[in-house]
Parts: C-alpha cells; structure tokens; sequence
C-alpha cells in the first residue's frame, strides 16, 4: 500500500508535534519528513535563561527533542535543509542544502508549514558591529553565555522589554553586569500586563540594579569594530554588549505571492488551518492564530499554541471537509522577574485595543492566606488583574502577580476564559480552602467579587 508522503516545515513545537500526532494516529501509513533549516534540532528558546543561569543539564539538552528520538523507518529529519519554495500545482518543495547551496526537489501529499519566526534587528546603523547579539537559538544562546563569562564585558543593553527581554536583562545582572534595558514604549512588560502590575515590576528590576529606559527611540549602535554603546534620542548608553530582543517577525518571505499572508507577513489559514492551497496547513509562530477571547485572528507566537494546531490538524489530515472547525486557544505564559512571578493569560488592556474588542479592567490586591498568618510565615501579597466585557461579564482575561509562585492560577483564568465563564461564575467556582495555603473564599473568587462592586470578604 502506498504511503502518504507528510512533509514538515520546521522543527520546532508545531513541527515536533506534528511527528508525534501522525505516528500516534497513522502509523507506518504515513512517510514523514521533516526539514529544518538549521544546524541545531531543535533548540528551545524559551529555555535559554535557565542555561545562561547554569540551570540545566547542558545546553545541548535544552530542545523539544532529537532526530534519534525517532528512529522509525517512516521518519526522516533532515537538518541544515531550507525549504525555499512551494510548488502547489505539483505538489513539490523545493529544499536547498545549506552546507553546500545545492538544491532538490520532493513531492508531498499533505504540506504542514510550521516555519516559526525571527528576531528583529533594529533598523539603525551599527547592527554590523560586533558583540551586537540576538536572543534567540542555540548559536546565540552560548555566545551569549560566553560574554557573561568574560569580565572585560562590563555594561550590556538590552533592547527590548518583553519576555525574552527582562530574561536578558535579568540574567546579566545576575551575573554581575551593569545593565540597561530600553524599550520605545512607555513602560516594560507593557503589551502583557496592565500598567498596575507592571508598576511593580519596574520598580522591582530598578530595585535589584537594573537602569529602566523606557519611551527611548535608537538612532544608533556606536563604536569602532566592536560596539560601545547606544544612541537615543537624548541619551548614549555604555554597552561592552548588546542584546537585541525587539520582537519577532514571521519567517515568510519565501512564502510571498503563493500562501495569502497579510501585510505584516503572517500567513492567513481558514478555520480548519488550511492555506489558500490545496493540502497545505500552517502552524505555529508564523500564523494569525484564532483567539477565544477576541473572536478573531492575531499573533499569538506560544508553544502551547503550536502544539494544540499541531494536534488538530493531524486529527483532521485526512478528512475531506474536517468534522469541526479549531477551537482556538487562550493565549497564556508566565513569567519570574527576579523575586515576582506572573502568569498572565487571555486579552489585557492593550491587546484588547489591538483586536478591537471592548473591555473593562479590575485591578485586587490583598494576602494570599487569611490575615491571622504573618507575612514571615509565607502570607505574601498578592495581585490580581481581570479583564472582561463590561455588559456580559465574561471574562476575556487575567494575570495573577506575587513573589509567591502562584502562577498555576494562571491556568485557572485560561481554563475560565476558554469556557467562556462570567465574573458571575469566577466568583462563586468552588475552590479548595485550606489555611496553609488560601483564603475561605480562593484569590479569584475574591477577585472577581471584587470586579463585581461586591462588599470586601474579612476574616
């Protein structure tokens, strides 16, 4: 019986998924193969603040696996292989092998894009410098390592204040930098979290000697061969080093003119994350995902996303007209900031704009466990931001914040927005009390009693 040839573009989460779901589900039926374009299989860049910190196995572990992690016959990984066309009306690829530039070309019956993403370089002079660095894959993850080894380098920047950002930032101070971290917009962390949490969290990096900047436009990296520092608009910044972390960009060029992509480069799919091409899917960070919240398509680079689209496209590769359209995902990460931790899921303040969707904010603060236990015993503060529709309550979002670890909440307000649950429900979801742990009415219960105008709940 002939095989039907499954080919991957990409090997990371949506692409080490797809490998899972098609040996789960289709056994020796299906002939997979999978191309990545690096040399590396496959790093894992949400990992790499605990390798700079020392805090795993070797960095050659940190990945979503390895190509002897399938050995079956009916598997082949193929790194340092770019996929670098798409012919649709032969259903063929065409591959370039990156260590010798020499080309090939192989037939699909299915074509499963899971192309992924890449850092931005700022648009300004001095990029070509040295020790002007990315914060993304395994080669710059260990060159990095090596600078926060080396003591002549005295002063990084950082540009970027999201995720991978304040990673950085964090991680350099640690290892005894003196850092900066800049952003052009008015506050860090300020497209995850509304500004009551991130107020703390500048304040907390400025407490353990981070130098915040922010609402800074770069004109420029300057220095001689290696770079010396950064140029605002008002100020120069001293950097031994610089690291780029300024968002991500779709890797879709080669896509252009044959998959529909909208005009900032993400690929558009339909609601069975299908293409515009027979046969061919999308995943992952370089798509327009289907947001629960928002009830409409917007970036949402997650793993977690990758894998759930990776999951139910392989349920559904064979099905004429698939039996049910994707759910969509939430959207939800979390984060430590030296002694906080946050988790943050669904829609805030500013995404919510970007989408067009109307919402109302509640912002609680109070002690995770009854007032009685004192605050040396573990009974820490506690912050709490719900996002939701002010004329049905639903709740469209959330973060929890503490220098408790309580961001398993965090799944709570993505298990309530997927189902759609009202500030109504939240308020009275039956949680467990006990008071080594919580409150007789659970953090958002309180929470969302609080969104409510109800009276405050002592004890």
């Amino acid at each position: 019986m002939k095989k039907t040839k499954v080919i991957i573009v990409g090997a990371s989460h949506g692409g080490h998924q797809s490998i899972l779901e098609l040996l789960s589900r289709y056994g020796e039926n299906v002939d997979i193969t999978l191309f990545e374009a690096g040399d590396f299989v496959s790093f894992m860049s949400c990992g790499m603040e605990l390798y700079l910190e020392d805090q795993v196995t070797d960095v050659t572990d940190v990945r979503n696996f390895r190509p002897e992690n399938f050995p079956q016959s009916n598997v082949s990984i193929m790194n340092n292989h770019e996929v670098t066309a798409i012919h649709p009306a032969v259903k063929k690829v065409t591959v370039k092998r990156t260590v010798d530039n020499t080309t090939e070309e192989y037939s699909y019956d299915k074509l499963i894009l899971s192309s992924g993403v890449t850092p931005n370089s700022l648009p300004v002079p001095g990029t070509d410098l040295e020790n002007v660095y990315l914060m993304r894959g395994y080669d710059w993850a260990t060159k990095i390592k090596d600078k926060l080894n080396d003591p002549a380098v005295k002063n990084i920047a950082v540009v970027g204040t999201g995720y991978i950002g304040i990673e950085a930032a964090e991680v350099s101070r640690k290892a005894g930098k003196n850092v900066t971290i800049l952003d052009v917009i008015d506050r860090p962390l300020g497209t995850y979290l509304d500004a009551e949490l991130t107020d703390i969290l500048e304040a907390h990096l400025k407490e353990n000697g981070i130098n915040v900047m922010t609402s800074a436009t770069i004109t420029e990296f300057v220095g001689t061969d290696k770079v010396e520092g950064i140029k605002t608009s008002t100020d120069l910044v001293p950097a031994d080093l610089v690291i780029q972390a300024a968002g991500v960009k779709a890797n879709t060029e080669w896509l252009q003119g044959v998959v529909d992509l909208d005009e900032r480069g993400w690929i558009k799919t339909n609601e069975y994350l299908q293409t515009n091409l027979p046969d061919v899917y999308a995943i992952g960070d370089a798509t327009l995902a289907y947001s629960i919240p928002a009830q409409s398509h917007m970036p949402i680079a997650l793993a977690t996303v990758a894998r759930r689209e990776a999951r139910y496209v392989v349920q559904h590769l064979f099905e004429e007209i698939p039996s049910r359209p994707f759910a969509g995902v939430v959207g939800s990460s979390a984060l430590s900031v030296f002694d906080y931790h946050f988790a943050a899921s669904g829609l805030n303040s500013t995404t919510a704009e970007k989408a067009g969707v109307t919402v109302s904010t509640s912002y609680y603060e109070d002690t995770l466990r009854p007032k009685y236990v004192p605050e040396k015993f573990g009974n820490t503060t506690v912050f709490t931001q719900l996002i939701f529709d002010p004329i049905t309550h639903q709740v469209l979002g959330g973060a929890v914040l503490s220098k408790h670890d309580i961001t398993a909440q965090g799944n709570v307000l993505a298990l309530a927005i997927q189902h759609k649950l009202t500030l109504e429900d939240l308020s009275e979801a039956d949680f467990f009390f006990q008071p080594g742990f919580d409150r007789q009415w659970s953090l958002l219960n309180l929470a969302a009693q609080h969104a409510l105008g109800e009276e405050p709940f002592v004890e």
